[in-house]
């Protein structure tokens, strides 16, 4: 089966996640894909990022309804800080027979070559990549490189900092978050201080 790893912190996840997650499950050849939920990373100040577990509760009824999509805390088993090229080796040592891609918007395209052991990444695996808005220059090695395929996704300009800032300003956030998630984040009242 071939697995496309959509990593995010989703906090929350929204529809645009959602749009582009299923997009790719139904306009490629992956079979599934898997919302990956990143950990805290506790070296790192906590600002407004939810304690993992309401993230991927959030992941998890935001994606019941989709059976192509699915979540997973695969790196909350991972000792922090972790890469993704590690969680990588993790999934491919504990599901031999599925093959992983990884998903990712051009903006994080630009900066692969920063990325720890990009090379042994783009040896082993492919990786999908969608459109952005101001995505920047890509880089040469990455523009005709075989194991990197562009998918024409549509653009989507909404983001987890724009909803947690418009919910601790008081606006209506209801039409950019899944009916489930959004009556979670009302009854939990986060985001707003």
């Amino acid at each position: 089966m071939k697995i496309g790893l959509y990593f995010g912190t989703f906090n929350p996840i929204h529809i645009g996640h959602l749009i582009i997650a299923n997009h790719m499950a139904e306009n490629t050849d992956l079979n599934q894909i898997w919302m990956v939920v990143t950990p805290h990373n506790p070296h790192k100040q906590k600002s407004s990022l939810l304690e993992d577990y309401h993230r991927l509760h959030m992941v998890h009824l935001a994606t019941e309804d989709f059976p192509k999509i699915r979540p997973s805390d695969i790196e909350f088993k991972l000792p922090q800080p972790n890469y993704t090229v590690k969680t990588l080796a993790h999934l491919q040592e504990k599901f031999p027979k599925h093959e992983f891609s990884l998903l990712m918007g051009e903006d994080n395209l630009n900066s692969l070559h920063k990325w720890k052991n990009h090379e042994v990444i783009l040896q082993n695996h492919a990786i999908y990549v969608y459109p952005r808005v101001n995505s920047g220059e890509i880089d040469a090695q990455f523009v005709n490189h075989p194991k990197i395929h562009r998918v024409g996704a549509p653009i989507i300009e909404l983001s987890s900092t724009f909803i947690r800032e418009s919910i601790k300003n008081g606006k209506n956030v209801v039409p950019m978050l899944p009916n489930k998630v959004w009556e979670y984040v009302e009854h939990n009242n986060f985001y707003k201080k």
